[in-house]
Order: structure tokens, then sequence, then C-alpha cells
């Protein structure tokens, strides 16, 4: 990989690496032969074109479909960042290359590009639901495998804040550690004892649960379907000892009466397991 490149998915905060090995996956995926362009196109037959939005959005993944390119020999050039707002029209990558690369480029690209894109716009319209507040969107562990690293990254592409990457940087006591605990105090306190310096996050149901996890000693909470009555009761019980997270039953045209209630963040799954994808396409000139 060119080390601009991978100095730019570091920058990014991607391992250059990991992105090459999902990458090479997807080239494999696709087999050894491309038996529809091989036939048609000689070896020494070049193409340029566009990748181009088709509505409008928030790009990103521009620095991870590079990868494909550059693992292609296909000549890029951005005509976007990450985390631009961009409009229906607006060339977002120009390439150069044997046609044969390109094409085989082509469907790997943007697969990568409109499933980032589509997170990232998402997240933006999250994001602007919220504005003015102080609540910011967060995503959650619901992502596909293989995929957790570039699907977060799209998140905060689109305004987003990461949750934990994965099960091992921060404790999160869900219902059923409690249920088999005993208790908030039992699950929380096993957890400090092993790890004295571990971020712990406690998922209450209850504004019983809140106070219980407050008097514990957490300093993250996770309002888990309260209305917002339950969490503006829960903001003025916890009175700042700690960070407030509304989960569950959330959707974009709820989001400010979520906001305004005075929590932190409001996690939401859809983000990366549900985006839908953000239409762009290649067209050769």
């Amino acid at each position: 990989m060119e080390a601009e490149l991978a100095d730019r998915l570091r920058a990014a905060g991607l391992d250059p690496e990991e992105v090459e090995r999902l990458v090479r996956t997807a080239l494999d995926e696709d087999g050894p032969v491309d038996v529809t362009s091989t036939p048609i196109f000689g070896p020494d037959e070049r193409a340029t074109g566009d990748f181009t939005a088709r509505e409008d959005g928030v790009v990103a993944g521009i620095p991870v479909a590079g990868v494909v390119f550059d693992l292609l020999g296909i000549d890029a050039e951005a005509k976007a960042a990450d985390g631009d707002r961009v409009a229906a029209g607006q060339v977002l990558i120009s390439v150069s290359g044997p046609t044969r690369a390109v094409l085989r480029a082509e469907r790997i690209a943007l697969n990568l590009l409109t499933h980032l894109s589509g997170i990232a716009t998402a997240t933006r319209a999250w994001a602007d639901a919220m504005e003015g507040t102080k609540a910011r969107v967060r995503d959650t562990r619901k992502t596909l495998p293989g995929l957790r690293s570039i699907q977060k990254y799209a998140v905060r592409c689109g305004g987003g804040v990461n949750h934990r990457m994965g099960l091992s940087d921060a404790a999160l006591v869900k219902d059923n550690h409690i249920a088999a605990a005993g208790s908030v105090t039992r699950a929380f306190e096993a957890i400090r004892a092993a790890y004295p310096a571990l971020s712990i996050q406690v998922e209450c149901d209850t504004l019983d649960q809140v106070r219980e996890a407050v008097e514990v000693g957490a300093t993250s909470i996770l309002l888990d379907n309260m209305s917002p009555a339950e969490m503006t009761e829960a903001v003025r019980l916890v009175d700042g000892r700690a960070e407030l997270e509304a989960s569950g039953g959330l959707s974009v045209d709820r989001a400010r009466d979520v906001a305004v209630t005075g929590v932190d963040y409001l996690a939401v799954g859809a983000l990366t397991h549900s985006a839908r994808v953000f239409d762009i396409g290649l067209d050769f000139t």
C-alpha cells in the first residue's frame, strides 16, 4: 500500500493493515478471473471514470475505497473528503487505469462507499435533529463481523460518537448480568474489584436502579426504554454525577424530545445495523 494512503487511513483512526485485509477478502470473493470483462477488453486498454453521488448526503469511505484502487493499480483522485455534505451529481472520486482493473474495482469500491456513506448520512440526520442540545448520537456493537472499525469510522464521519469497540475496552452491565449477579451493586463491585481503572456503564430499566447505580459509584448509566419524563427525572436524580445515555425505542423523529431531557448520549444501533445505502455510481468518461 502507498505510504501516503496508509497515512490517510491512520489519520482517520483506521488500521491500514486491517483495511487492506478487508479489501483483499472482497477481491478474493470475486474469484481469480472476471469472465465478462477479460474477453471484451485487452490488457492494454484503459478507462477513466467518475464515482458520483446520486443523492444528497454525507460521504464516508473515500480512503477505504482508495485501497481497492491502490491494490489494482488504478490511479484515483479524491474530489471530496470523508464527512463532507455532498449533493446529487457531485463527483467524489475520479479514476483512471486498465479497463479490466477499473471494472473489477467498481463493485467492491461501491459496496464500501455506499455502505459507509449510508451510515454517515444516517448519523448526520440524528446529529442535525439534536443540534443545539448537549446530547450526541452514539453507536453500539451492532455491527457486521469484520466491518466494525470502518462502520464506527463512518459514524464519526457523520458527526456521531463511538461507544466501546469491543468487550475488552469498557464494561457494560446489562440486564442479564444484573439478573445473574443478583443486583446492580453486586455486578458493579465484581467488575470494579477485577478492573479498578476500567470504565463501567450500567444499564438501568428503572429509576430505582439509577439510584443504586449512582450510589455504588457508576459514572455512566444507560437508560433503557425509559420515557422522556423518566429520563428527565433520571437527570435530576443523577445531578451530574454520571453520564446518561438513552437507549431503546428511539427514532430520529423524536430524537430532539429525548435530547432536551438533558441526557448526554442517544444510543442508536440502527446507525450501523440498518442504515440505507447511499446511492453512488461509477460512470465512464
